[in-house]
């Protein structure tokens, strides 16, 4: 996952004409660290539909606040620069159910 370490880098990558998928984290996040063994085959599985950008809550906080993220991981999902779909709650989120909002926001937009 490519890290996102400013404002400008963040707008640039969710302008793609393909899906970008915005991961919010913290290293300071426990079920940030849950996710994280899984999350690259996570990627490779959706490499050909979209792209997934990591993003650092405390590192890239303007962005953070702009997109109204208030619990982490969240993930965001975005096409020519506008929001698609975000999946956020307060539960520690499965591979399961990562994938099926990835496989969601792909068909989204078909």
């Amino acid at each position: 996952m490519k890290k996102i370490t400013s404002k400008l880098e963040f707008n640039t990558a969710i302008r793609s004409p393909k899906i970008t998928v915005a991961v919010f984290k913290a290293d300071w996040c426990p079920d940030c660290k849950f996710i994280d063994p899984f999350m690259p085959e996570v990627e490779e599985k959706f490499a050909n539909d979209l792209n997934l950008i990591e993003v650092d809550v405390d590192q890239v906080d303007a962005v953070s606040e702009e997109q109204n993220i208030m619990g982490i991981p969240s993930f965001v999902a975005y096409v020519d620069g506008r929001e698609l779909t975000r999946y956020v709650n307060k539960l520690r989120k499965s591979r399961e159910e990562i994938e099926h909002f990835l496989q969601s926001a792909v068909e989204g937009t078909r």
